[in-house]
């Protein structure tokens, strides 16, 4: 008879997930994806041919969860690209290779909301199957937006699908593809609540409270869950009230907001990272002027919000949206641990058990993954540095010692995956400015 795979870690420090202070690692042992011992039980039941991880001098974690991906974008630069330049068929094979970066940087799990061409499902079987390396997937289809839009704007067309869209423009249709992604194998619902028009400033509102109660309850009633884009005080309010089970973002939380929230007892993922790259960063990359302060002044609004609904007991999520320019794949999945420091005021043992224990919310897998526990998935990860002095050790890829998903080491010594970009895949401009007589015959 076959014996089970068994890895055995040793040394250093071990940060459970649960919330519990760092201790010394005595031992995690992990067999046939689970975690069958911890502590000097570790050792005892270890057979003579186990695999061992010296983790000496490192922090020994649960596999990193990301609540908020877009595995399928594949680093976006525009909306004109998201949606005009994302063959379904390419898209699912440029995804394996870009989730193979997902899980070389610690993260063993993945949330993704909307998917190009709804392709998602697919995406998530083809990993569980072994047809492609990558982490465990929950994912949506694609999400449900108004003919409004969601911040594409008039990119978006009146009906039909585009990119990671569905439009729905009546309480039947709300109802109907709500059925309809469920039965295309759908682990969430979006809503696409806030949109921006060309009219108005921000975003705003873009559905009625009852649209998404309608969807909450079709959802519900065949037992998958719903999250929704909510850049407005308002959207996160009338979400909540809806039934909405994790709100995106909830940009500019307010009192009524929280205490609807509180009350529906919905997880928020505040998802920061994607600004704060911007904010920080964009000038780097060539970012549209102006940005930075706009978001900075965002994040401090919401930080303080979501500190008062950390307080409340609202679970508190942590998401990259790795996907667009500004947070490639595999560089900037830790860093919304950093932010829930610096702006909301988490230590990072807070910060930490959000982006694991609490992220098993978003994988519909609340006490089978994010922990170092018996019985528990056999995701772990071992980390060069304590994250307890600089967080920041947690979004360096290159200090990542060992990375066991689904009970098995991950090679992390192969290069970098790199390829050249499919024809029609990035938007070429004619230009970086108009040629005007002037710029051609300048003084």
């Amino acid at each position: 008879m076959a014996v089970s795979r068994q890895v055995l870690i040793t040394g250093g420090t071990l940060i459970d997930g649960t919330g519990a202070a760092p201790r010394d690692n005595d031992g995690v042992l992990v067999e046939a994806d689970r975690i069958v011992a911890v502590g000097p039980p570790a050792l005892s039941q270890a057979a003579a041919e186990v695999e061992r991880v010296d983790a000496t001098g490192c922090a020994v974690l649960p596999g990193l969860i990301d609540a908020h991906v877009h595995c399928t974008f594949d680093d976006v630069a525009s909306n004109d690209e998201l949606f005009f330049h994302r063959e379904p068929t390419l898209a699912a094979l440029v995804t394996a290779r870009n989730l193979e970066k997902i899980l070389r940087a610690g993260v063993t799990s993945i949330m993704d909301p909307d998917t190009v061409g709804g392709i998602g499902p697919s995406i998530r079987d083809a990993v569980e199957a072994g047809l492609c390396e990558g982490p465990r997937i929950r994912t949506g289809v694609q999400a449900l937006l108004t003919s409004v839009g969601g911040t594409a704007g008039r990119l978006i067309p009146d009906d039909g699908t585009v990119g990671y869209a569905q439009i729905v423009n009546t309480v039947e249709d709300m109802r109907v593809w709500t059925r309809r992604h469920v039965k295309r194998g759908a682990d969430w619902i979006k809503i696409h609540a806030t949109g921006s028009i060309p009219t108005r400033p921000g975003e705003l509102p873009v559905w009625t409270e009852a649209e998404m109660r309608v969807v909450c309850e079709t959802a519900h009633d065949l037992g998958v869950p719903v999250t929704a884009h909510c850049r407005s005080a308002e959207s996160t309010l009338w979400a909540a009230r809806a039934g909405v089970d994790l709100i995106l973002h909830a940009s500019f939380l307010d009192e009524a907001g929280l205490e609807a929230v509180v009350e529906r007892g919905a997880a928020i993922c505040p998802t920061f990272t994607f600004l704060a790259n911007l904010a920080d960063f964009g000038g780097a990359v060539g970012a549209s002027p102006g940005m930075e302060d706009i978001f900075r002044g965002e994040i401090a609004a919401t930080g303080a919000m979501v500190r008062r609904a950390f307080d409340a007991g609202v679970p508190i999520l942590c998401g990259s949206e790795s996907g667009f320019a500004l947070t490639p794949y595999g560089h900037w999945h830790g860093r919304e641990m950093e932010v829930l420091v610096e702006a909301v005021g988490l230590t990072p043992l807070e910060a930490i058990t959000c982006a694991t224990r609490n992220n098993a919310i978003a994988m519909r897998a609340a006490g089978e993954l994010g922990t170092i526990e018996v019985g528990r998935a056999a995701d772990v990860v071992v980390v060069d540095g304590d994250p307890i002095a600089d967080i920041r050790v947690l979004n360096d890829r290159t200090r990542m010692r060992a990375v066991i998903s689904r009970g098995v080491p991950v090679e992390l010594d192969r290069p970098w995956p790199q390829w050249q970009q499919p024809k029609g895949w990035k938007v070429s401009a004619w230009a970086e400015r108009s040629l005007t007589r002037d710029v051609a015959y300048p003084g």
